[in-house]
């Protein structure tokens, strides 16, 4: 049944709708690489529906009989104001707050979507296809980038810097909104470093943002 809500670190509900998941492809240069992309010259939209939305720290249920599901670590950013045509600074102005985020994805049936050049909609909308953290506020991370890290049974498998970002945060958030209008409770995710992979069940995940987030889940 849906029930996800957005939630502060500390447990308190943040009374606020979840709209849309606004995701950015191929936004981390050496991510692009390991799947053997192209660098895309502009940001690669696309949406997750709210219903794909889950709780990070239940157990992570992945779909069965649709080949390999795999996990994308994100950096996700809650929007706390309307947006429209904004500039970098009403973007940057608008981060309600950060968590983190699971990208996952359906990898055979994106490739098979890639090839007849169709939508990835199939391959990442599914419900339960974004694990989302709990919200920390915008002023507890105040520096000029942040980082963050995925294990997988305790062994490393993505650490992702937000320098890295071939869009950053303020100008990829104002692009957006120049495409379609973000609203308060939207979330948008930033993009995936390398490091991603299959899952399978019985792993356990660990997710670190900086040293003020730290959540786990069970793939099940």
């Amino acid at each position: 049944m849906y029930d996800y809500q957005h939630h502060w670190k500390d447990g308190v509900p943040l009374h606020l709708p979840l709209g849309k998941i606004v995701c950015i492809g191929r936004n981390y240069a050496e991510h692009a690489r390991e799947l053997n992309n192209p660098i895309p010259d502009e940001p690669l939209l696309f949406i997750k529906p709210a219903t794909a939305a889950v709780h990070i720290t239940r157990p992570l249920v992945i779909p069965r009989n649709q080949g390999e599901v795999h996990y994308e670590t994100e950096l996700a950013v809650l929007i706390g104001r309307p947006l429209t045509n904004a500039s970098e600074r009403e973007a940057k102005e608008a981060i309600l707050g950060y968590g983190l985020a699971l990208d996952l994805t359906l990898r055979d049936v994106q490739s098979q979507l890639k090839e007849k050049g169709h939508p990835w909609e199939r391959a990442k909308g599914f419900d339960g296809a974004c694990p989302l953290s709990p919200f920390v506020a915008a002023e507890k991370l105040t520096g000029d980038h942040f980082t963050f890290t995925m294990e997988v049974d305790q062994h490393l498998r993505q650490s992702g810097d937000t320098r890295d970002m071939l869009v950053p945060i303020a100008p990829l958030i104002a692009h957006i909104s120049s495409q379609f209008s973000l609203m308060p409770g939207d979330v948008v995710l930033t993009g995936t470093p390398k490091g991603v992979g299959p899952l399978a069940v019985g792993q356990t995940l660990s997710l670190e943002l900086e040293d003020v987030l730290f959540v786990e889940t069970k793939v099940v």
